[in-house]
């Protein structure tokens, strides 16, 4: 019985170990695994030049479809430079029921005037904030650094939990926009088929959470 009992405990042994491994594992900080942008080299050239790929918005409209977790909007977001130089940005159904109204100063601050409460939540308003934000373009450049993977470039510009890439060939193209975390992308935001410097589709596509933008712009007659 006693001889049973001893080998009972040593066979348990290899078990606890694997079971301390895994909890040390997943509790390990999230730093502390490679970064998806670990393989990036710096590179000399201008940060700057990402300028060329803010939208000139004036008074622009897009049809705009919107998925926040179980919920879903459509209608019209409007874009519109104002005349103290800030850019408003308006989201209303087609029947003109207001969803949001947010302006971005030229000074980077970030103005809210409305949100219906089916979104007035505060980490979907800091989605939208971020979002809208780096479509805009208004990107505080003084600690930004260029870098490559030898295709693209990377304007990587810091945040508080990671930073802001904006992805061009050679800044001649924008390929994507990637919001990361410090190991890996959270948001990926696509304007395309730039026409007058405004992009025909803008997508932004949240990694962790269902969270959607899709615009596409709606032409004048």
């Amino acid at each position: 019985m006693r001889f049973s009992r001893l080998t009972s405990r040593r066979c348990n042994i290899p078990v606890l170990l694997l079971s301390i491994a895994a909890i040390l594992f997943f509790c390990a900080p999230v730093t502390a695994r490679k970064s998806q942008y670990s393989h990036l080299k710096p590179k000399t050239g201008d940060v700057n030049c990402i300028h060329n790929f803010a939208p000139q918005f004036s008074n622009t409209l897009y049809s705009a479809s919107i998925d926040v977790t179980t919920h879903h909007f459509s209608g019209i977001l409007f874009f519109k430079l104002m005349t103290d130089s800030s850019t408003r940005v308006v989201f209303t159904n087609e029947m003109g029921v207001k969803f949001f109204d947010f302006a971005f100063t030229k000074n980077n601050e970030f103005i809210r005037y409305y949100v219906m409460a089916k979104l007035d939540k505060k980490v979907i308003v800091k989605a939208l904030h971020n979002d809208l934000e780096l479509v805009i373009l208004h990107q505080d450049l003084s600690h930004a650094v260029l870098l490559t993977d030898s295709v693209y470039d990377y304007t990587a510009i810091p945040t508080k939990k990671g930073n802001n890439y904006y992805i061009t060939d050679q800044c001649s193209k924008l390929i994507r926009i990637e919001k990361s975390s410090k190991v890996k992308p959270v948001v990926e935001v696509q304007m395309l088929n730039y026409k007058a410097g405004v992009p025909d589709s803008i997508n932004i596509e949240h990694k962790n959470f269902k969270f959607n933008i899709e615009l596409k712009k709606v032409e004048k007659e």
